[in-house]
């Protein structure tokens, strides 16, 4: 079985060939030149150089392919350039589902995000069959996928693409290379950066639980579906003290109130991305996504998918673990 994966240099990218490669699939991934190789050192997989925005590259990819896993993406919570978001976001997704439906490829795994999913209210879990509004979404990152989600849906609907939607919520655990926001959340508090907490609610999940639900919702998905993976609702004080049993180091006991890290952002985001030109530490899209508790009922990839439910202390461990030994934390 030979399966393309772009975005396999990234963090949920790098697990899900592992997990491709440990099951007997002949792996190929999708890079530029100048992409950051070290996710996927030593193993053995073919490299296919190309770009989403170039369709002659990715038609070369996917022939013989027998799924595309399609996970890469402009993930960040600021950009300097949001219309990049949207060209790799948005119009690279648009190319490379066109070029799966070109090649005849028998399925499509399409990586969105648990940002699409719609809440009902403050704290009730959200389901596969609620969706965000655009309105509702802070940052291009999270309104960019939302508009390529809605495409592939399109074109499942109107062209019979075969793909099947998986919404991944907040993973953790190794090779978490950049870091994601969630990883930058450890490293930050492996090195005593955090002196505070906002109040606010998530769903965690290990990455090697999001992998292999990658892989059971080619084996099982339903075509046209989507599919949450995820696993415990915790509030960000309990994530911070599951860190502190790993680790030793003391959760920090003072609660920020929303409105406080809603003023620190604005500046930080104007003085650090607009005159400095760099990322800023508190992105302005991260506060303002954690004034809404988000919950989310995962059951359906469970029950459908057979995806496992790895402790997400575990997770945690795995991360803090992967993070001290790249080092990343002192």
């Amino acid at each position: 079985m030979k399966a393309l994966v772009t975005g396999g240099t990234g963090f949920i990218g790098a697990n899900i060939v592992r997990e491709l490669l440990k099951q007997e699939f002949d792996v190929r991934v999708l890079l530029r030149k100048d992409s950051d190789r070290r996710n996927i050192e030593g193993l053995s997989v073919v490299e296919c150089c190309g770009d989403l925005r170039d369709s002659t590259s990715l038609d070369n990819a996917l022939d013989g392919c027998d799924v595309l896993f399609h996970t890469a993406a402009s993930y960040a919570l600021w950009s300097a350039n949001p219309q990049e978001v949207y060209e790799s976001n948005v119009k690279g997704t648009e190319n490379i589902l066109r070029a799966a439906m070109r090649t005849n490829i028998k399925k499509v795994i399409y990586t969105s995000t648990e940002s699409t999913i719609g809440i009902p209210h403050h704290g009730i879990p959200g389901n596969e069959e609620m969706t965000s509004l655009p309105d509702e979404l802070s940052g291009d990152y999270k309104k960019s996928k939302l508009m390529a989600e809605k495409l592939a849906l399109k074109m499942y609907r109107d062209e019979g693409l075969p793909l099947v939607v998986v919404n991944p919520t907040l993973p953790i655990g190794a090779y978490d290379i950049k870091p994601t926001p969630t990883g930058q959340l450890i490293v930050d508090f492996l090195n005593h950066k955090m002196p505070a907490y906002v109040d606010s609610g998530l769903n965690a999940v290990d990455v090697q639980d999001v992998a292999l639900g990658h892989v059971l919702a080619y084996e099982k998905g339903r075509i046209g579906e989507r599919y949450i993976l995820g696993n415990k609702n915790v509030t960000f004080r309990e994530i911070l003290v599951m860190l502190e049993g790993i680790t030793g180091i003391e959760a920090p006991k003072v609660k920020f109130p929303f409105w406080f890290a809603l003023g620190a952002a604005y500046v930080d985001e104007f003085v650090s991305g607009k005159v400095l030109k760099k990322h800023p530490r508190v992105p302005l899209a991260g506060v303002k996504t954690a004034r809404k508790i988000r919950y989310f009922d995962c059951s359906r990839a469970v029950i459908e998918l057979g995806m496992p439910q790895t402790p997400v202390e575990t997770a945690l461990e795995t991360a803090v673990n992967w993070f001290r030994e790249k080092g990343y934390a002192r």
